[in-house]
């Protein structure tokens, strides 16, 4: 039954919907919500952005893999990732043998809309974003689907319908999918 599941963590493109999902989810599940990136906030007193200026994507992910590490120790969370979580092997490693994975596929249009005005995601600072986001999903597409037990197409339906089609899925997972997984590593 749901109460017996692992952690939940969901994985996908920036503007996919993983905190709005993941909030809701927690709450009809009963636990808590984090999410890595808030997290990573919480623990250097600095914004994304100011890291990613200070010390470059590859000192963001650094920490990035050091918060997925701890919070994906922690029993029956929802935890949404960051988009470029599953570019370190060591994060989608951290997230298949720990929990259930549940990408949330949005079409690039989809991310375009819901982040067109949004200042704060440094990798979309430049003059052509619809391009990045495309070049994004190109990249990370197979890594979200290499990490991911569930996948659910997003952006196309009403939140907490997509949370009760997710509780549904959850509630006949086969816990043998994380075991064999966590035997084979």
């Amino acid at each position: 039954m749901v109460e017996e599941l692992p952690s939940v963590f969901l994985v996908g493109p920036m503007g996919a919907g993983k905190t709005t999902i993941g909030k809701l989810l927690a709450k009809q599940l009963g636990r808590e919500f984090l999410d890595s990136d808030w997290y990573i906030e919480s623990q250097t007193g600095a914004d994304i952005a100011w890291i990613f200026a200070k010390e470059g994507e590859a000192g963001f992910r650094e920490r990035e893999t050091r918060a997925i590490d701890e919070l994906t120790q922690k029993p029956q969370i929802v935890l949404a990732t960051g988009g470029g979580a599953v570019m370190s092997a060591e994060n989608r490693a951290f997230l298949h043998q720990r929990g259930i994975v549940v990408y949330l596929n949005a079409p690039v249009d989809v991310q375009m809309a819901r982040t067109a005005k949004d200042k704060s995601r440094p990798l979309l600072q430049q003059p052509n974003p619809k391009q990045i986001l495309q070049d994004l999903y190109s990249i990370r597409d197979p890594l979200y689907r290499q990490v991911a037990h569930i996948i659910m197409p997003t952006g196309h339906t009403y939140p907490r319908y997509m949370v009760n089609q997710l509780l549904q899925q959850l509630a006949s997972f086969d816990m043998s999918a994380i075991t064999a997984s966590n035997n084979r590593s």
